[in-house]
């Protein structure tokens, strides 16, 4: 048995025993100098810890900062490091993913293991899944980090620009994983050197680490802007909303929906008995009956979002918590609002995107911890190359967790749950039931009511008051009914907020709830893989408590008519609808498919993303140039000589001749002029003959006066004149204006390419050709022609364009940035891919 856990480890990509073995030696070593950190004056921490050098694993050195950091966290926190948040906090500075099962803390664990990075001369994010997990654990810590002299801060969605840019200049800074995203985005869209907010990313210490990297994974952070769109139809969402089952089909996943012959031919009738499918409709109108269908059949009120402040607030179903900012693209959110008949949103495009893996690719070193890492261990090591440590529990783990109830239907486990709270309730045993929505949550405590009992619901409505409600989970005679209950990192105390004295000891209170057996755990069905299971059943059992876990389930159930066709319905022999062990067997073969997916859904993510991520960081890496450098200046200079000379002021050279006798040109200004006359020539062409049609209605005649006329006109439009010198400063800045804006146009536009791509790259399979080498075609030609229009662009910009003493009006030029910004919720739907290589031929075709 030992050697195949063993081996199971090592298929994980877990750490071997013999490095925790060196752990344990290191943490006995700093016994031994217990005494001289507690001898040390709270003015003398800093000082003692400057002069450690703990680079070396298993040093003197690192075994007195252990010393230093357990006498630090026992003076400054009242709390005295356990031997095992110091094995956890050392296998972290060698960038292992730490699981540690909840209550045995992790958060000073990471605290301590940042302490140490700081040491070595790292700068820190301590990233995590919400704001509120950041902001708590950043106030919580920061008594430790003073004691050492170490600047720290947070950055939450409440933080303004200021308070991102200094929180950002402290040693360790807090945020959640969106707003440290976020502000990379937001970053790429700045002009000006000193509008940087995030630094050079340096080390990350991952709270939650499967929650953020595996869960979090799949939705990437995509920054929107402010567009003019189509109002959608209100007759197309009246004829969707008649729809009945006979006119559509959904897709196994329910991820798509499409109308019958039946239902296309009522679509038809009730839009004035038009064709959907002719040239005229199939385009638009077809398009919007698709997407009102996606708001009326796919996406459910409660489920998916929440209406709240006459708004459509969307939900993010990994965190139960409510996604600030975030919307449905491609006309989905304002379909929904016109569901719910309010009022509909501005549309929006598409600034630019950055997925979970490649920000956190960013990071030279990556750590975390979490209470589930080794179940996702294989998606740790495959997409993060990150290795797994097991840290045992400070106190033997004695939780039962009872076998699974299944039942034949959701009514009958419903039933079965209520039943079960009701005669643990009577016991005055606290329960906290775990749902899958804000909709089941809510039924649930509606149903709890009729039978007597009253519990408090935590959802997506009153995520504000999360810590209050966690905090009486564990008192005597509570029922608290929640949503996803993973990143709520808040300890259930037996006994509620008065379950623990000052000092640590035990109060009745907890004495009392001990002796009912702890807090009971429902879970009111299995979630799509087994992590999230196990963190709702470890909010019981924590550092040692009495606790019990169940879960409810039905062959009803998400998870089970997502993954499995089954033959024929279950039939339940007895009069409860429980099925018994089969019942178990079909949840559990459900669940191993639905990780299976759900793994091959990650890789393919993954490889999909590589080459979009590739191409990204050649943007950034010319975006970077252009900002911080006067790169953008010097193009001009030599591609646009004569109006460089113009806005500067500077005397006319005299130019060498070439053999002709004609003055010599760059190459960049003789093509420059080829584009101008050709561009000069075509608007003459047009001119002539839109005057030869006018011409011929009036029976007049163009002269050669009015042709020359029109060229004169011509020359004086795209050279204007220039009154006085622009300081060089001034001209600097505008170069750069120009050339970032035409580059950010030509990335969201190249953006919007590759979302289009993808969107239809499937149909390619039905010619036999491969999609995802069809899809690296198409976005490598097309990322091919980025550089060229972007600078071409921006060069007729520079010739045309207002700069004046005050620098470049954009706005006149009809030339605007979006004011506005947003997040959008989308859910990816990668292919596998594998030809990133071809990219390193366009690495250097902004040089």
């Amino acid at each position: 048995m030992g050697k195949l856990t063993n081996n199971m480890w090592r298929l994980l990509g877990a750490q071997s025993s013999r490095n925790q073995s060196k752990s344990l030696a290191l943490i006995k070593k700093a016994n031994s100098h217990d005494s001289w950190a507690a001898d040390l004056e709270d003015k003398d921490f800093a000082a003692a810890a400057e002069k450690l050098d703990i680079t070396d694993p298993e040093g003197d050195d690192r075994a007195r900062f252990l010393a230093l950091v357990r006498e630090a966290g026992e003076r400054t926190l009242d709390m005295r490091p356990f031997d095992v948040q110091l094995q956890g906090a050392l296998r972290l500075l060698e960038g292992d993913v730490i699981e540690m099962a909840t209550g045995e803390g992790k958060t000073l664990a990471g605290a301590i293991a940042a302490v140490g990075f700081v040491l070595q001369g790292h700068r820190i994010h301590v990233i995590s899944v919400n704001d509120y997990l950041a902001t708590r654990d950043a106030a919580w810590m920061k008594p430790l980090f003073d004691l050492f002299d170490i600047a720290s801060d947070s950055v939450s969605e409440k933080s303004t620009r200021d308070e991102r840019k200094a929180a950002y200049d402290a040693d360790i800074v807090y945020g959640s994983v969106n707003e440290i995203g976020f502000d990379v985005l937001r970053d790429q869209l700045v002009t000006r050197p000193e509008d940087l907010v995030s630094p050079k990313p340096d080390v990350a210490i991952i709270d939650e680490a499967d929650s953020v990297l595996v869960d979090e994974a799949l939705v990437p952070l995509i920054l929107a802007g402010s567009a003019i769109g189509e109002v959608p139809d209100k007759p197309i969402h009246d004829a969707v909303g008649k729809l009945k089952k006979n006119h559509y089909e959904i897709d196994t996943e329910g991820r798509n929906v499409y109308l019958t012959d039946e239902g296309a031919a009522f679509i038809e009738g009730e839009l004035g008995g038009i064709n959907l499918y002719d040239e005229e409709h199939v385009g638009t109108t077809l398009v919007h009956v698709n997407v009102a269908m996606h708001a009326h059949i796919l996406v459910e009120r409660d489920v998916h979002y929440i209406v709240r402040d006459g708004g459509v607030h969307l939900i993010n179903a990994s965190r139960g918590r409510v996604a600030q900012l975030q919307r449905w693209p491609d006309g989905l959110q304002a379909a929904v609002e016109l569901k719910e008949g309010l009022a509909q949103t501005d549309s929006g495009e598409v600034i630019d995107t950055i997925t979970v893996q490649a920000l956190i690719g960013r990071y030279p070193k990556v750590c975390g911890m979490t209470g589930t890492a080794v179940a996702a261990g294989e998606q740790l090591r495959q997409f993060y190359q990150l290795a797994v440590s097991q840290i045992p529990p400070n106190t033997k783990n004695i939780r039962v967790d009872e076998t699974d109830r299944v039942f034949d239907n959701k009514a009958n486990k419903a039933e079965a749950v209520v039943e079960f709270v009701k005669e643990i309730h009577e016991t005055g045993q606290p329960v906290l039931i775990g749902t899958h929505d804000v909709a089941e949550s809510e039924e649930l405590a509606h149903l709890l009511g009729r039978a007597g009992v009253e519990a408090v619901v935590l959802n997506a409505k009153n995520d504000a008051e999360e810590a209050k409600i966690i905090a009486e989970a564990g008192a005597k005679d509570a029922v608290t009914v929640s949503t996803q209950m993973a990143g709520r990192g808040t300890d259930i105390k037996l006994g509620g907020s008065a379950g623990q004295k000052d000092g640590g000891e035990s109060s009745a209170e907890r004495d009392e709830v001990v002796e009912l057996g702890g807090l009971c755990v429902v879970g009111t069905g299995r979630h799509d893989t087994e992590r999230l299971d196990n963190q709702l059943r470890g909010r019981a059992g924590r550092q040692g408590d009495p606790g019990r876990s169940v879960f409810f389930s039905s062959v009803e159930d998400p998870v089970v008519t997502r993954n499995l066709t089954l033959k024929r319905d279950p039939v339940s022999s007895s009069e409860d609808g429980s099925l018994g062990s089969k019942g178990v067997d079909t949840i559990e073969q459900a669940q191993r498919i639905a990780e299976g997916v759900m793994l091959e859904l990650h890789a393919n993510t993954w490889r999909y993303n590589q080459l979009v991520n590739q191409q990204r960081e050649i943007i950034i890496k010319r975006r970077t140039s252009l900002l911080t450098t006067d790169a953008a200046l010097e193009e001009f200079k030599e591609a646009e000589p004569d109006r460089y000379r113009e806005l500067t002021g500077e005397a006319v050279e005299p130019e060498k001749a070439d053999e002709t006798g004609k003055p010599a040109k760059s190459e960049k200004a003789d093509k420059a002029d080829k584009a101008d006359k050709a561009d000069k020539a075509e608007k003459a062409e047009e001119a002539e003959k839109a005057a030869e049609v006018r011409d011929s209605d009036s029976g007049a005649e163009a002269g050669p006066a009015e042709t020359e006329s029109a060229e004169t006109a011509d020359d004086s439009v795209t050279t204007p004149a220039q009154a006085d010198p622009i300081p060089h400063e001034v001209l600097e800045q505008a170069a750069r204006e120009i050339m970032l804006f035409h580059l950010d146009r030509a990335w969201a536009d190249h953006l919007a390419y590759v979302a289009d791509v993808r969107a239809s790259i499937h149909l390619r399979s039905i010619g036999r050709e491969s999609p995802l080498d069809e899809f690296h075609k198409l976005i490598l030609a097309e990322f091919s022609k980025l550089p060229t229009d972007a600078v071409d662009n921006a060069r007729k910009t520079f010739r045309e364009a207002v700069i004046t003493a005050d620098g470049v009006d954009l706005d006149q030029a009809d030339l605007r940035r979006s004011t506005t910004t947003w997040t959008y919720m989308v859910h990816d739907s990668p292919f596998s891919s594998g030809g990133a290589k071809a990219l390193q031929g366009i690495v250097g075709i902004f040089r």
